[in-house]
């Protein structure tokens, strides 16, 4: 499949519901057995909460949670709730990615992403006839108690598809 040809795919069609998706993510492998759980998908696709439980099948060799777990947590939200709110006209992938651990795990830890209209609106100006944009997205990744564990940041691709003739 090439940059220019995007869809989302097999059984993801069915999920059209946040509450759908919400379900059939929490219930798919990599995130049922990581102790990842999307609390919150809102209807417009426009705020998602993720958590991530600590448990000793969560925890690494020094008893903090795995920080591929806590990068995993993070990982297809930013370009599900864009090209969600997009649309079909627009290619949208993951380009880069960084996370800095700031404190160990030692606790179950969430993240909120919330896209504006202001940012989207900004993409489709950006992307308009076919520009190729990058854009940087962070997240804090915290405790109940407000203590930053990781400060994660995704560079998402969006370019506008060229009109089919």
């Amino acid at each position: 499949m090439s940059r220019g040809h995007q869809e989302i795919g097999g059984l993801k069609k069915l999920a059209t519901s946040p509450t759908t998706l919400r379900h059939g993510m929490n219930a798919w492998p990599p995130f049922l057995f990581s102790g990842i759980r999307i609390q919150h998908i809102a209807p417009d696709f426009r705020t998602v909460r993720v958590g991530l439980r600590r448990t000793p099948v969560t925890s690494n060799y020094v008893g903090t949670l795995f920080g591929g777990s806590i990068f995993s947590m993070t990982d297809p939200f930013w370009m599900m709730m864009i090209l969600r709110n997009l649309g079909p006209a627009y290619v949208v992938w993951d380009k880069a990615a960084e996370i800095e651990f700031v404190s160990p795990g030692k606790a179950s830890v969430s993240t909120t992403f919330e896209l504006t209209q202001e940012v989207l609106d900004e993409l489709r100006e950006e992307a308009r006839g076919g520009a190729k944009v990058l854009r940087w997205f962070e997240n804090d990744v915290t405790t109940a108690d407000g203590t930053l564990v990781a400060k994660v940041r995704k560079q998402i691709y969006v370019r506008e598809k060229p009109p089919r003739t």
